[in-house]
């Protein structure tokens, strides 16, 4: 399943870094290229990744995911694999 989500589909703003624009993006694992949190280039292509994972287009749980990644995941966790086996997981574990 082939998800697109629009920056305007984010709850939360993030930086465009333009430096990081055109560089190779999440396409899957494996990944260990460390993940920016904070830029929006690199945030939509994982949670697409994670939506399309969990075979959901909902918006809620975009809304939860991007929660999870802001408030609750933790620092040491850096890398795109890392961040979307985190991810997965949380949103499975909340949803039973």
């Amino acid at each position: 399943m082939r998800i697109e989500i629009r920056p305007s589909d984010l709850f939360y703003k993030y930086a465009r870094k333009k430096a990081s624009r055109n560089l190779p993006k999440f396409t899957g694992k494996p990944d260990a290229t460390p993940f920016d949190r904070d830029d929006l280039y690199e945030v939509i292509p994982l949670l697409e990744a994670v939506m399309a994972e969990l075979g959901t287009q909902d918006g809620t749980i975009l809304e939860k995911l991007e929660e999870i990644m802001i408030f609750h995941m933790p620092k040491f966790i850096e890398s795109r694999e890392q961040v979307f086996d985190f991810l997965v997981g949380s949103i499975a574990d909340r949803q039973g």
